[in-house]
């Protein structure tokens, strides 16, 4: 259950950091730092279940 909500954020961050509006361009960094932050909670919980 909790991956699945974790994907669904994930996704809905992949679309939010695509840059299709003009204002978009003064974001800078943040949208793919975060996106790659959630990825990297997304990982160590996975693997910390596996173990």
């Amino acid at each position: 259950m909790l991956y699945t909500i974790l994907l669904v954020v994930i996704v809905l961050a992949l679309f939010g950091a695509l840059p299709i509006h003009s204002f978009s361009s003064q974001w800078g960094y943040m949208p793919s730092g975060l996106i790659g932050t959630i990825l990297l909670v997304w990982l160590v919980l996975f693997v910390l279940r596996q173990a």
